[in-house]
């Protein structure tokens, strides 16, 4: 049965897609991985059709951007053929956002250091919640020096969320990677980003063993 995770998050700007999209590249390296884009915006989509325009091809990845009275039905389809599903969910809880996180395995929260970022999670992570849904807050586009980020991770983690240990800088190897329809770990392997993208796969798979 293959592992579904949800990225999920209300507020724009907190790199939704782009961590969807690098976790799929990073997993699709040695996985059947689809991704699906239910987001209106369509960036995921945009995403793999440039992966899918290279002259040197990268690592095969599925996208479906269906949505609607047919997901469910998408979903289902998904799941036979594949060993991992990244799911990019609508910035809006409604119908669809409800049907992805209860269909997730695990749902993952991108949260910027910044009060605003947390309070637009709040509805997701009650979602998730009343779904008894495995849920974790990633944090996003760090900043390499950030004074909120102790007092972000002591609010998170005093309220009795899981919150990964890796974090994500704010890093534009991930937009050039992105730009090219990759991820950080396909355009730039060794570097920090992809270090941090690798352990933060580490940590989201052991969730879900």
């Amino acid at each position: 049965m293959a592992l579904v995770i949800t990225v999920a998050q209300q507020k724009g700007g907190t790199g939704k897609t782009t961590l969807a999209a690098n976790l799929a590249a990073a997993l699709a390296a040695d996985r059947r991985v689809a991704i699906l884009d239910i987001d209106p915006q369509r960036s995921l989509t945009r995403w793999h059709q440039l992966r899918a325009d290279r002259d040197k091809p990268a690592a095969a990845i599925t996208c479906s951007d269906v949505s609607g009275w047919r997901l469910a039905t998408e979903l289902e389809r998904l799941k036979r053929d594949h060993d991992a599903i990244l799911i990019d969910s609508p910035p809006r809880i409604d119908t669809d956002a409800r049907l992805t996180i209860r269909a997730a395995d695990l749902i993952l929260v991108p949260v910027q250091p910044s009060l605003p970022d947390v309070w637009a999670a709040e509805g997701t992570l009650k979602l998730a919640t009343d779904e008894r849904r495995k849920v974790a807050i990633v944090l996003n586009r760090v900043p390499a020096t950030s004074k909120l980020r102790d007092s972000i991770v002591a609010d998170l983690t005093g309220r009795g969320l899981t919150l990964l240990h890796t974090g994500i800088g704010n890093r534009a190897g991930f937009a050039h990677a992105f730009a090219q329809g990759l991820g950080i770990t396909e355009a730039a392997p060794r570097s920090t980003g992809a270090r941090e993208l690798r352990a933060l796969l580490d940590e989201v798979m052991e969730l879900t063993r």
